[in-house]
């Protein structure tokens, strides 16, 4: 399952995350999303934990849970095809 983890404190390292994650199950993958050109942390990344139900576990235990002064947001991250159509606004002809 993969979970996405927003409002990281800069500071943050993969493996805290990781560690962080392990304290409730297996952890397949840890992704901090940084800015190309500084290669400085967006405040949000993704954990990939193969067992659904360790991942649940994660998800309760973790959101709204402070780390390196920061209150976590985590949540499961929805497939594509389940995400509304983006509608556009604007003029119609």
């Amino acid at each position: 399952m993969n979970l996405f983890v927003s409002n990281l404190s800069d500071e943050i390292t993969e493996n805290e995350l990781r560690e962080a994650f392990e304290v409730y199950g297996d952890v397949s993958s840890v992704r901090l999303i940084k800015e190309s050109g500084t290669g400085r942390s967006l405040g949000f990344g993704s954990v990939e934990m193969p067992d659904p139900f360790q991942a649940c576990s994660a998800v309760r235990g973790l959101n709204f849970h402070c780390l390196r002064g920061k209150v976590l947001t985590v949540r499961e991250t929805r497939p594509s095809s389940a995400r509304p159509p983006t509608r556009l606004y604007g003029r119609m002809n």
